[in-house]
C-alpha cells in the first residue's frame, strides 16, 4: 500500500459524505476526473473495491465501511497536526472566536472576557451568540476555540471549567392565567397558552427542545432577551433564568409557576474547548485565566 497520500483519502471521505464524484468535486474545488482518479488509485493500492458505484448515490462497500471508519481517525489526526503547524508558523493568534450560549448570564461573560481581552491588544476577539445546540456543535466542527454554555459533560472530547449554576423558572406574567396560581398547576391546564421557545441555532444537529408541553401553542424566539419582554408582554409563558428575571419576581411583574408538575430546571455553565484540539498560546493563556478565576 505504497504511496497512499492525505489528497486520495480526502477524496474518498468527500464522495462518501456527498454520495456522488461531482459533488465531491464542488466540495473540494476539484474537476471530476480529478477525483475518480484518485479513488481508483487508492482502490488499487488498497487491493478492494471502497465504493459501489451501481446505484444512483455512490455508497461504501463492506471493505469500504471499515476502510471509512479509519479514514475518519487518520484525516482528523492529520487536521489536528496541520493546525499545529500553522500556529508554529503564525505565533501568537490574530483572532480567536468564541461562542457565547443562550444561558450565560451576559454581563458576567462578557465581564470575563474583557478581563483578560484588555492585555492582549493585537488578538481580535470574534464572538458569536448561539442557542441550545449551537455553541456545542460549532465546537465539534472547529467553528470554535471556546464556548460559554452548558454540555455533555461525560462526552470525552470536551474539556471544561465549571463557572456557575443556572435554575430555569417557569413563569408567567402578572394576569397572565385565567386560573388561580398554586404548586398543583399541571401541563393540561397549560396546554391552552402559547409557549414561548428558543429557537436552536444548530445546523446538521438534531434539534433541541426543553419543557415543551407536548400540542401546545407556542412562539419562538432567538435569544431569552426576548423570549423574556414576549412573556411580560402577556403573549406567552416559559422557562427563563434565574439571573434574568430576578428583579421582575420580587416586583410581582413575573410570577412563577413552579411546582409538582414544573418543577423548572439547572444548567452548568462551563468553559468548553475541544480536548484533542492544538490551541495556540493566547488561546492556552485564555484557558488558563479562566481556569484561575473559579
Amino acid at each position: 500500500m505504497n504511496g497512499l497520500t492525505l489528497h486520495q483519502l480526502r477524496c474518498f471521505e468527500a464522495v462518501v459524505g456527498a454520495g456522488s464524484f461531482q459533488a465531491a468535486a464542488k466540495i473540494l474545488n476539484r474537476t471530476h476526473p480529478t477525483i475518480f482518479v484518485a479513488i481508483k488509485a487508492l482502490e488499487e493500492q488498497v487491493g478492494v473495491a471502497l465504493l459501489d458505484r451501481s446505484g444512483y448515490r455512490v455508497a461504501l462497500t463492506p471493505d469500504g465501511q471499515s476502510f471509512h471508519e479509519k479514514t475518519k481517525v487518520l484525516l482528523q489526526e492529520a487536521r489536528v497536526l496541520e493546525v499545529h503547524a500553522e500556529h508554529m508558523a503564525k505565533g501568537e493568534e490574530t483572532a480567536l472566536s468564541i461562542i457565547v450560549g443562550d444561558s450565560c448570564p451576559l454581563s458576567e461573560s462578557l465581564g470575563l472576557l474583557n478581563s483578560f481581552f484588555v492585555n492582549c491588544p493585537d488578538t481580535r476577539l470574534d464572538l458569536h451568540f448561539e442557542a441550545l445546540g449551537g455553541p456545542v456543535e460549532r465546537l465539534l466542527d472547529n467553528d470554535a476555540d471556546l464556548i460559554l454554555h452548558h454540555i455533555d459533560k461525560s462526552d470525552p472530547r470536551l474539556e471544561f471549567v465549571d463557572l456557575r449554576k443556572v435554575r430555569f423558572i417557569p413563569v408567567v406574567a402578572e394576569g397572565f392565567l385565567d386560573f388561580e396560581i398554586t404548586n398543583e398547576i399541571t401541563p393540561e391546564q397549560m396546554r391552552p397558552y402559547a409557549q414561548c421557545i428558543i429557537r436552536d441555532t444548530a445546523r446538521h444537529s438534531p434539534h433541541q427542545s426543553y419543557y415543551m408541553i407536548e400540542g401546545a401553542r407556542s412562539w419562538t424566539v432567538s435569544d431569552q432577551l426576548m423570549k423574556k419582554e414576549i412573556i411580560l408582554q402577556g403573549m406567552g409563558w416559559g422557562h427563563l433564568p434565574d439571573f434574568l428575571i430576578e428583579r421582575e419576581l420580587m416586583e410581582g411583574r413575573l410570577i412563577t409557576i413552579a411546582g409538582k408538575h414544573f418543577a423548572g430546571g439547572e444548567a452548568e455553565i462551563v468553559a468548553a474547548k475541544l480536548r484533542a484540539y492544538p490551541h495556540g498560546p493566547v488561546a492556552n493563556r485564555l484557558w488558563q485565566f479562566i481556569s484561575e478565576q473559579v
